[in-house]
């Protein structure tokens, strides 16, 4: 499934790829991601945990960055992992392209992910959901991170983590949302036709 995510950060376009150059100071703004070992040439090894609906899981895996194009701000990132306790497989090609929007920097990112084991099961939807929570909680962290560094203070080192409750509400919120805007777009359609 394509997953189409975009956030702004409150600095330049030059200070935010100088940041996403860093995976290893990147990495931890994702909730629930943990950089286990540098391997290398753009290689890593971590381990993610996620929560889609009642159901926590936790992956090992590789990353390896494939992509870097400075001169268009583009980053590609290919990531496999599998459950550590079940079946499962997550697979994901994450590309980042980051665009000047005056003294902000827009950042756009495609996730083509294919989850195979009992995450699988849960529909496109809800897998949606949970990702824009978390890449809200990304976008929050990597700005923050950039900020301290701007003022000469280090960087935190691991994201605010948000709880699986908490993006459980939040993405039951924004399917809330989604599913309420079409109904009303239905009664709209309905009283016009």
């Amino acid at each position: 499934m394509l997953l189409k995510n975009e956030f702004e950060v409150d600095a330049p376009i030059d200070a935010v790829w100088d940041y996403f150059q860093d995976v290893p100071s990147l990495a931890p703004c994702l909730p629930g991601a943990e950089l286990t070992e540098d391997l290398g040439d753009d290689n890593y090894k971590g381990l993610v945990t996620s929560k889609v609906g009642p159901v926590t899981v936790k992956f090992g895996g590789t990353a390896q960055v494939v992509e870097r194009d400075g001169a268009s701000k583009r980053i590609v990132i290919a990531a496999h992992g599998a459950e550590l306790k079940g079946k499962g497989t997550a697979v994901m090609n994450l590309t980042a392209q980051l665009v000047p929007t005056g003294r902000r920097t827009k950042v756009k990112v495609d996730q083509d992910l294919q989850l195979t084991g009992m995450i699988a099961n849960f529909g496109r939807g809800m897998v949606a959901d949970v990702m824009t929570v978390i890449m809200r909680s990304f976008a929050t962290a990597v700005e923050d991170n950039i900020g301290r560094l701007q003022r000469g203070e280090q960087p935190m080192a691991a994201a605010t983590s948000v709880g699986g409750v908490a993006i459980g509400i939040k993405a039951a919120t924004l399917a809330l949302k989604r599913v309420f805007g079409r109904l009303l777009g239905i009664r709209r359609w309905y009283e016009y036709a």
